[in-house]
C-alpha cells in the first residue's frame, strides 16, 4: 500500500505531456485488489475531483459494477492517460494522442507490477485495441480472453455518447461480459481481500 502511495503521488506530479503545469492528472486511491480496470481518459469532472470516473461514465460504470457484484472499492481503476486530452470541436472528448498513451504507458506498467492483477478489465474501444489488439468491440465484448496468467474481461465504454449499446445484440454483449466479470472476480476475494487506504 505505502508503494501505491508513492505511485499515487508520482502520477499527480507528472508533467510529461503538460511541461508547463497546466496539467490535473488523475489516479485512483491506493487499494490491493486483484481487479484492474483500464479506460481511455480521464474527463473534465476528472479533472476537478483528480478521481477515475466520477463523471456521469463513472456513475453509469458504477452500475455495471453493481450487476457483477462488484464495488468501487474492489477495482483499481487506471487508464492509458492520465490527464484530460480536452474537448473536440463538435463536442465529446478528445482522444488521447499517441505520445500522451506513451507518456503515461510507465504508469500503467506500474500498477500491474505493484497489482499484479488476475483480472483486466479493458474499457473502451481504444484501451481493448492497445491491451489485446482487437479493434472491434463486437469481436471483444462478451468473451474473456487469457494472456500471461491474466484474464481480460472487455467492456464498452460507458460515455452517454456512446450509441453501441442502442443495439440489442450489443446490451446481451454487455450482459454476457458482467456476468463473465462476475464469475472471474468472484473467488478473487478468497486469497486476496481488497484494502483501501482513504
Amino acid at each position: 500500500m505505502d508503494l501505491l502511495e508513492e505511485h499515487r503521488n508520482a502520477v499527480r506530479a507528472c508533467s510529461r505531456c503538460f511541461p508547463f503545469g497546466d496539467n490535473a492528472p488523475v489516479v485512483d486511491v491506493p487499494k490491493r485488489t486483484g481487479l484492474l480496470l483500464v479506460g481511455q481518459a480521464p474527463g473534465s469532472t476528472e479533472v476537478t475531483t483528480r478521481l477515475p470516473f466520477t463523471g456521469p461514465a463513472g456513475k453509469r460504470l458504477m452500475g455495471w459494477f453493481e450487476r457483477a457484484d462488484l464495488s468501487r472499492e474492489e477495482v483499481y481503476l487506471s487508464a492509458l492517460c492520465r490527464c484530460f486530452p480536452g474537448k473536440a470541436k463538435g463536442g465529446g472528448d478528445l482522444a488521447p494522442s499517441r505520445t500522451m498513451m506513451q507518456n503515461c504507458r510507465p504508469h500503467l506498467l506500474r500498477e500491474l507490477e505493484l497489482l499484479r492483477p488476475e483480472v483486466v478489465a479493458p474499457v473502451g474501444g481504444l484501451a481493448i485495441k492497445e491491451l489485446l489488439g482487437i479493434t472491434r468491440l463486437s469481436e471483444a465484448v462478451g468473451k474473456a480472453v487469457r494472456r500471461d496468467g491474466i484474464v481480460y474481461v472487455p467492456l464498452p465504454h460507458p460515455s452517454g455518447a456512446s450509441t453501441w449499446l442502442n443495439a440489442s445484440e450489443n446490451k446481451e454483449r454487455l450482459d454476457r461480459a458482467l456476468a463473465m466479470l462476475k464469475e472471474q472476480t468472484a473467488t478473487l476475494w478468497v486469497d486476496r481481500k481488497p484494502e483501501l487506504r482513504p
